[in-house]
């Protein structure tokens, strides 16, 4: 039962994309940069949604930059980056299909 259990669990990392791990970890790395700057001005359930409209939004250069900034407070270049995503016409329709207002970052 164990080698069997094993072997499933073996057989499930194998399946794994790395490509696709490496970008889920980025864009969780992005979230947790973004989240804080986004949450000055919004209270929590509207700045979570942000979030995700402007991770869905951002370029895969944009979310690197973004990940680069974990652990840090953020200072003026990522907050540029986070207000150039949040003026395209993908991250204000997502914020306003979502009820959340423009952005004040």
């Amino acid at each position: 039962m164990t080698a069997r259990f094993g072997l499933l669990a073996v057989l499930a990392l194998a399946a794994c994309d790395p490509q696709e791990v490496a970008d889920k970890t980025i864009r969780r790395a992005a979230e947790s940069v973004i989240m804080p700057v986004i949450s000055r001005s919004l209270a929590a359930g509207p700045a979570q949604a942000a979030t995700y409209c402007l991770l869905d939004a951002a370029s895969g250069a944009e979310l690197q930059s973004l990940a680069r900034d974990l652990g840090v407070e953020a200072g003026t270049l990522t907050e540029a980056t986070i207000r150039t995503i949040a003026a395209r016409p993908a991250a204000t329709a997502c914020l306003a299909a979502s009820g959340v207002a423009p952005l004040r970052v």
